[in-house]
């Protein structure tokens, strides 16, 4: 009877709910296996490889996010997004949201 009880005890931990852990919107935006987003957009967003590459720095993180959600799905087709088509696939809408946050509290 002992062993039910350690067994219980257990599963009602196990199932006990912690909250998930936030992304690191930084290391996102600098990971290779992400996209590897300063490559093309400078460390922390604010020197882009070429001129025509948005500074992201600063931006607004719903703005940037909704470009990124759009560029994905092929919504938004215009500007610079055939450059970053290819690289959306690296990341899912919840990577986005981190980075775009993480962008959005870099001082221009």
């Amino acid at each position: 009877m002992k062993t039910l009880k350690l067994v219980s005890i257990a599963v009602m931990a196990a199932a006990v709910s912690v909250p998930a852990l936030a992304l690191d919107g930084e290391a996102l935006f600098k990971n290779p296996s992400k996209g590897g987003c300063m490559a093309c957009h400078g460390a922390e967003g604010k020197k882009p490889l070429m001129t025509m590459y948005p500074k992201l720095a600063g931006q607004n993180a719903d703005y940037m996010f909704a470009q990124m959600k759009d560029i994905k799905s092929g919504k938004r087709n215009n500007g610079m997004a055939a450059a970053m088509k290819g690289i959306m696939p690296m990341v899912n809408e919840e990577e986005m949201k981190a980075i775009a946050d993480y962008l959005s509290k870099v001082a221009p």
